[in-house]
């Protein structure tokens, strides 16, 4: 018998436990069925357990059964759509720190904005690409079974960040960056695809006990991207900023 377990279209049926009691589970919300059968496969592929949902009103009630890790939610959906079903997600101590991913075809700077601010840790245009999916779940997998690692070294999108000799390398050639700015880099490249509000990385980046402006970051992201180059950090307008490794 399959482990894949039914939420949509049909009833769901009983399931044999999967092979691998570690498995993360995931959640699945769109109404499209092409789309749905077609993360299902490439999810199962790789090991995870699925359950899917054709709007954010079932997703809320499969959610609390399945106890998904992760969440896949489109934002365009009946009945319930996915920002929406965000923040009603977040709002239950059980979700507060679920990975939720937002799948959408719609590129308005709009959406973005209310889907990070509705509490999503990341956002996927369609078409949807499954194989640069699989790899951000994977990384996500990797960080959250050992948070507490840290890499001396992150090889990323043709840089090389070595964070014991604060030195940067973009294909072969040593990039000289000042302190702040190389622990910027370094912050975003570790969690790539991670967006994090100009708040958030004053308080990572300089600490709480030193007094500077929010524009600050902004200072600092225009100069690396002068050395290291636009498509690493890429803006989320009215949210903040992320390492990008699609280009």
């Amino acid at each position: 018998m399959s482990s894949r377990i039914l939420f949509y279209p049909q009833t769901p049926y009983a399931v044999q436990a999967p092979a691998n009691p570690n498995a993360y589970k995931i959640l699945v919300v769109d109404d499209d069925p092409d789309i749905v059968e077609l993360l299902e496969y490439n999810l199962r592929k790789e090991g995870y357990m699925v359950a899917s949902a054709p709007d954010g009103r079932k997703a809320l009630e499969i959610a609390p059964q399945f106890g998904p890790d992760i969440i896949l939610l489109d934002v365009m959906m009946p009945h319930l759509d996915g920002i929406a079903t965000c923040r009603q997600l977040r709002e239950q101590p059980k979700f507060k720190d679920t990975y939720i991913i937002f799948l959408t075809a719609r590129a308005e700077e709009f959406s973005e904005v209310a889907a990070f601010e509705a509490g999503a840790d990341d956002f996927i245009a369609k078409p949807i690409k499954p194989r640069a999916l699989l790899s951000r779940l994977a990384a996500f997998v990797r960080r959250d079974r050992d948070p507490l690692s840290v890499q001396d070294t992150i090889e990323i999108n043709g840089l090389t960040i070595d964070r014991t000799a604060f030195s940067v390398y973009q294909e072969g050639r040593k990039i000289t960056l000042p302190k702040k700015e190389f622990e910027l880099l370094a912050f975003l490249a570790a969690t790539p695809h991670k967006v994090f509000g100009r708040e958030e990385l004053l308080q990572n980046i300089w600490g709480n006990d030193v007094f500077v402006l929010a524009r600050t970051v902004d200072v600092h992201v225009r100069k690396v991207r002068e050395k290291v180059g636009d498509h690493h950090i890429q803006t989320i307008k009215g949210v903040g900023y992320k390492f990008n490794t699609d280009n």
